[in-house]
């Protein structure tokens, strides 16, 4: 309950600071406005718990005075609020759950094709498609920044980045930014199907791994130039008209870690260098934040953070309509509706289920 005093101090002083003229429109106007949001739900949630306290408090006066008529229905009435109130308290812990400051950025996502030849290659262009519509129903721009596609429409590995509206709506409005929604896809996929390539109608088992990194800004990351090896080259891919017929494809070796980063998909030189740059700052940002967290020997997102790094989080199962995600033993029939882009009651259970965790650690 102090927590919840403390929070409602916070919120009635952003509104006064949001009131403001001075700094609509500007970049802390959007990050105090999604604080803002984001205490909104908690701040309400407060209000009707306070309310409920007092129904309580009225409920218990009256059962002490009043006649036995009445007494049955205020007793009713009273189990009812305390139960309101026990749900209540568990929403508000998980809303008081610090929120992991890099789910407002934008995200950077690498898909490649595991174990089953072009089977999983197919499977990777399917994951993509899925991220595509996932993004569109967000709201969220997805711009490729390397691919290296199979002539039968599959993917090799292909690199996107995923970014909220050019107005910034997204963070504005307190909701997650594209790490945050897109994070919880990292680790292998897995798919059981009849390849289109199985001429026996025999059932095989595909694999495709997804890396999710927040993207990582230029004063979080300090890239010497020196420290870079760049190279071009012709590009690579199915060729046909947008084929490139100069040497504008980059890549970009970082000496100190022996990072490898290459970018071919911009017709320019200069944009695949910028593209090839921004995936190598978020891959050392994240590979910083890792050796942190292994100094410090404890993950933030607990299980949840150790299983997205494990052999299998999700299972798509073509023949039982299934999609099965292994880390919240959680299963779906509606595969369709899932490979179109609803990834909604996955993502859900999932965040709910790593504040759960970043409760139990912060309570001890």
């Amino acid at each position: 309950m102090e927590r919840l005093a403390a929070a409602e101090q916070e919120f009635k002083e952003l509104e006064r600071k949001l009131g403001d003229p001075k700094i609509t429109g500007t970049r802390r106007y959007a990050e105090l406005s999604r604080r803002y949001a984001r205490l909104k739900e908690l701040i309400d949630h407060y209000e009707e718990l306070k309310r409920i306290e007092r129904e309580i408090a009225d409920g218990e006066e009256m059962l002490a005075t009043e006649d036995e008529e009445l007494k049955e229905l205020i007793t009713d009435e009273l189990r009812e609020n305390r139960e309101r109130r026990a749900r209540l308290l568990e929403e508000v812990q998980l809303l008081l759950v610090p929120e992991d400051p890099r789910d407002a950025k934008d995200a950077i996502v690498e898909i490649r094709a595991g174990a089953g030849g072009e089977e999983s290659a197919l499977f990777a262009a399917d994951l993509f498609r899925m991220y595509q519509k996932f993004a569109e129903r967000k709201d969220l721009k997805i711009d490729v920044m390397d691919s290296h596609p199979t002539p039968i429409g599959g993917f090799k590995s292909i690199i996107f980045s995923v970014e909220g509206g050019e107005t910034g709506q997204q963070k504005a409005a307190g909701k997650r930014g594209a790490y945050g929604l897109f994070k919880y896809e990292s680790g292998v996929h897995r798919v059981q199907r009849v390849p289109v390539t199985e001429s026996a109608g025999r059932i095989h088992t595909s694999t495709a791994s997804v890396a999710v990194l927040p993207e990582a800004e230029e004063v979080e990351v300090a890239i010497d130039e020196n420290d870079l090896e760049i190279e071009t080259y012709h590009s690579s891919g199915p060729g046909g008209q947008h084929a490139n017929v100069t040497d504008s494809a980059v890549r970009i070796i970082h000496k100190p870690t022996g990072v490898v980063v290459t970018c071919q998909d911009a017709r320019s030189q200069h944009k695949n260098r910028e593209k090839a740059l921004r995936i190598l700052r978020a891959r050392l940002r994240e590979r910083v934040a890792e050796e942190q967290e292994e100094e410090l020997a404890a993950e933030r997102r607990g299980q949840i953070g150790q299983a997205m790094r494990s052999e299998k989080v999700r299972t798509y199962n073509f023949p039982q309509n299934r999609v099965t995600d292994h880390r919240i033993n959680l299963t779906l029939y509606r595969l369709e509706n899932i490979l179109e882009g609803d990834l909604d009651p996955i993502i859900q259970e999932l965040a709910k289920t790593e504040r759960e965790q970043a409760l139990e650690e912060i309570l001890g």
